[in-house]
């Protein structure tokens, strides 16, 4: 039994199972069936059936960092029936396509070409050199990283103010439904109106979520679903986050337009844009999960799945995770040892330093500062956390591994985890130290994974 081989195994586990080729290669197909030819995706809980019309065609689009990988998938399972398309990607996390073109575009924070890409979208039929009609079919590719890849300012808003907007609420320690809210309120793209610019097109969307409980309406910021909020809960939560002054004015003003009816509110459910609109989901946070059980399993530990819903500040999700490895090391509960507890989902981070990192690496750096100032019943304790997508953060780690080792390590290199930790500077921290897990960029994306081993 090698732990730190194991713990890097147990994640990798989990990255492959929801790789976006094989799972869209394996669920989407084209059979002849007693009704004509069907488009068939079995998303792992039902089969659904779309009928192909006789002088129809098959586009795809997507958006987000895994929405090449996807489109790759859909072009080994579809071949020459699929007749073109386009998608938009996080920098660095291309395929290479046939039929599918690629855009790279900024990610957290909008960039110009995010606005090429949205325009791009929004003008479908010009941009794939033909007229979308009624018998066609939009296959929409959706995974986290959409919102910020995918930008359409709302009238009156520039690219800059968007980002702006962006930067501000990721720093605040928004949760990423409440960020994507703001989103859909100041785009012409999110919630769901990209699905009425497909018209009159029919349009199959589908969803790789990246958000903790799989909210269709959150993940890219719901592009292809109705919208349950409204500019009211939008303005609110720039309130309860003090950003009103902070925000371009044209922002704060084009919120309060539409709290008044000036500006029209995102579709709801209802709205007949949606009657020949499906969404389904394909992947999750927990599907990984699953995976990595059962790679934990087949090493020999005995192994429980927390949650696939873990939210809240990164450095207090830590300490849960470091009691429970101090109970099962000493008291035998909730497992015996060896163990392995694996958990999933998105924290945040309230930014109060200048430094570098992101929500695992702080998570990670925060449970090592708090076991190097209680070693006891921590000796055998090694804690992973990373994000599936291969980036963490504005970095190039994942997110980091840890344990009593490091933390001496680091110490007698005259190293501070307190005051990294103070100064939000995990990254420079496990640059120096070690730590860091770099997988690169794994073009999928379902939020992040925590391995905690007790040996």
């Amino acid at each position: 039994m090698n732990p730190r081989e194991d713990i890097e195994a147990i994640f990798r586990a989990a990255i492959s199972r929801v790789d976006p080729l094989p799972m869209i290669e394996h669920a989407v197909g084209v059979e002849h069936r007693q009704y004509g030819k069907m488009l068939v995706v079995h998303t792992g809980v039902k089969e659904e059936c779309f009928e192909l019309f006789p002088y129809g065609r098959i586009f795809a689009v997507g958006m987000g960092k895994a929405s090449a990988r996807m489109a790759a998938g859909l072009e080994r399972s579809l071949g020459k029936q699929l007749s073109g398309g386009i998608v938009a990607v996080k920098e660095g996390h291309s395929e290479k396509l046939e039929h599918v073109r690629i855009i790279e575009a900024g990610h957290p924070v909008p960039d110009f070409r995010s606005l090429k890409a949205a325009e791009m979208f929004l003008d479908l039929g010009n941009t794939l050199g033909t007229t979308l009609t009624p018998h066609d079919l939009v296959i929409v590719l959706v995974s986290g990283g959409g919102s910020a890849i995918l930008c359409a300012p709302a009238e009156g808003l520039s690219l800059e103010d968007k980002a702006e907007t962006t930067s501000l609420l990721l720093a605040s320690g928004a949760t990423i439904n409440e960020i994507n809210c703001v989103r859909k309120h100041i785009s012409r793209v999110k919630g769901g109106r990209l699905a009425a610019a497909f018209s009159p097109a029919r349009v199959l969307a589908l969803v790789l979520s990246d958000v903790v409980g799989d909210d269709l309406d959150v993940i890219a910021s719901g592009p292809t679903v109705p919208d349950p909020t409204s500019f009211n809960d939008a303005y609110d939560i720039i309130m309860k986050y003090r950003l009103e002054k902070k925000l371009a004015v044209s922002v704060v003003d084009h919120l309060k337009r539409g709290i008044c009816g000036q500006v029209p509110d995102t579709p709801k459910p209802g709205d007949v844009v949606f009657s020949r609109t499906k969404t389904l989901l394909m992947g999750n946070n927990r599907l990984a999960l699953i995976a990595a059980e059962s790679e934990t399993l087949r090493r020999g530990y005995s192994c429980l799945i927390l949650s696939s819903r873990i939210t809240g500040e990164a450095r207090e999700a830590a300490l849960i995770y470091l009691g429970i490895g101090k109970d099962i090391f000493s008291a035998g509960m909730p497992l015996k040892r060896p163990a392995c507890v694996i958990a999933g989902g998105e924290t945040t981070v309230t930014l109060r330093g200048k430094g570098k990192g992101g929500r695992n690496q702080e998570m990670a750096l925060a449970f090592l500062s708090a076991l190097g100032h209680s070693p006891k019943d921590g000796e055998n304790l090694l804690f992973l956390s990373a994000g599936t997508d291969g980036s963490d953060g504005p970095t190039d780690a994942a997110g980091a591994i840890v344990d009593l080792e490091l933390y001496k390590r680091a110490c007698d290199a005259g190293l501070n985890p307190d005051a990294a930790l103070a100064d939000n500077d995990s990254y420079t921290f496990f640059s120096t130290a070690g730590g860091h897990i770099k997988t690169g960029p794994t073009n999928t994306n379902v939020c992040d994974v925590q391995v905690l081993l007790v040996t």
